[in-house]
């Protein structure tokens, strides 16, 4: 199975997208807002979008988006075909979508909003954290994007406030904070080794 970043030669993959996308939406009945073929073009041939393919033959398909000037990124539309469900393929895409997002646009925050509980748990393997629609871009034309979606009248009645969604953030600045954190620790536990090892030997003398 290869997973790669999208050219134009993958778009005679984007009408077989479309189609996994809304069949997904369908037996989920929720989220996964319909994209249209042109949509999904302008995403593989810009390099924005990771594609699974079993030799000639789709099996998965992530795209990003970018907002309020490249401060917001999201990775959506994640599918699998049924046929290639269950063998971890899913994860593997959304492994390789957060590389590359975090590769193209790395001051960007990503984002996702989801309903799927199995992507949930994949988003927070990758460090994202549960957030508020509040902390996700404001930008209006995102939120249009969910007009398909059969929820659409949810995010309306709250002000875009909230949805059967969940909001899950990944902040690159928190993630260095926290290296950062975790180099001080390391340090420290480093230098208290060292400290102790040179008492026990003054000890022994």
């Amino acid at each position: 199975m290869n997973i790669i970043i999208t050219d134009k030669s993958h778009t005679i993959h984007a009408h077989t997208i479309c189609q996994a996308i809304e069949a997904a939406a369908q037996v989920r009945g929720t989220g996964i807002a319909k994209r249209s073929p042109e949509y999904i073009i302008s995403k593989i041939q810009n390099g924005n979008a990771v594609i699974a393919l079993e030799g000639t033959t789709f099996a998965g398909f992530c795209y990003i988006e970018t907002w309020s000037h490249d401060k917001f990124v999201a990775n959506s539309g994640l599918i699998v075909v049924p046929e290639f469900r269950n063998q971890g393929l899913a994860k593997r895409i959304k492994q390789v979508v957060f590389e590359h997002s975090r590769t193209k646009y790395p001051t960007a925050k990503i984002f996702s909003i989801t309903t799927g509980l199995a992507v949930m748990k994949l988003n927070s393997t990758l460090g994202y954290k549960p957030v508020t629609f509040s902390e996700l871009t404001n930008e209006s034309s995102f939120w249009k994007g969910c007009q398909t979606c059969k929820n659409y009248d949810v995010l309306q009645r709250t002000s875009e406030s909230m949805c059967l969604c969940t909001g899950m953030l990944f902040d690159p600045k928190s993630e260095l904070s926290n290296n950062s954190e975790k180099v001080k620790e390391k340090t420290f536990l480093r230098l208290k080794s060292i400290k102790q090892s040179l008492f026990l030997k003054k000890n022994k003398k």
